[in-house]
């Protein structure tokens, strides 16, 4: 069974002005759907169907197949960050994932201005991430299609997509005002609380 283009857990227009439904017409609908295509078409060609969407990564990240890489780990990236949104109501991190926020960065405000500045310093394409490493959480950005999902130590929380396409409409060229409206109005902190169970890659697989 191929892959297919997931769907939005949210009304295209429940974002509001922090993500609007035109983004994510052309974000979701033609971006991250172009890159579900191509994965299909490749895997099919390279015999990876049936293959699961992680598994496919995999393959493609141990064997060098770039293009096959590029695609199938942006199919997966678009489907976690969709999962870290959700309409604003005023959601904050709370229980187990407030504490290890406050311990490692004193609190969600300051953890929030490191992701800010994780992204808005990470040159060209790529993603701004919050992740598990060694129940220990870090900040740290990836270029391009790169993904935790072939890095043993990352266990995925949440991410910020940084490639221009994510925020050329509403906030043209302005990264910084891009990540303060999703960071601090749009963080579906109840699925990133979810993550701490290790667990987080396979809420954005698809099997094959």
């Amino acid at each position: 069974m191929p892959f297919i283009l997931p769907d939005l857990p949210f009304d295209r227009q429940a974002l509001g002005t922090h993500m609007s439904a035109e983004t994510l017409e052309f974000h979701h609908g033609k971006h991250h759907r172009a890159y579900i295509d191509k994965t299909n078409e490749m895997a099919a060609e390279k015999g990876l169907a049936g293959a699961s969407l992680i598994e496919v990564i995999r393959r493609a990240h141990e064997g060098g197949d770039e293009s096959l890489f590029n695609n199938s780990a942006q199919a997966w990236n678009h489907s976690f960050f969709w999962q870290c949104l959700a309409p604003p109501d005023g959601q904050r991190p709370t229980g187990k994932l407030a504490e290890l926020i406050d311990d490692r960065f004193g609190s969600s405000e300051e953890m929030l201005d490191a992701l800010k500045k994780e992204a808005t310093g990470h040159f060209a394409s790529g993603w701004a991430w919050l992740v598990l490493d060694r129940d220990k959480l870090e900040i740290v950005s990836l270029h391009d299609a790169d993904t935790p999902v072939v890095r043993d130590a990352m266990k995925p929380l949440l991410t910020l997509d940084v490639w221009e396409h994510a925020y050329y409409v509403d906030y043209r060229n302005d990264r910084g005002a891009y990540a303060d409206g999703v960071l601090g109005n749009i963080v579906n902190w109840e699925f990133v609380a979810r993550n701490l169970d290790g667990q987080g890659a396979g809420r954005a697989d698809q099997e094959g």
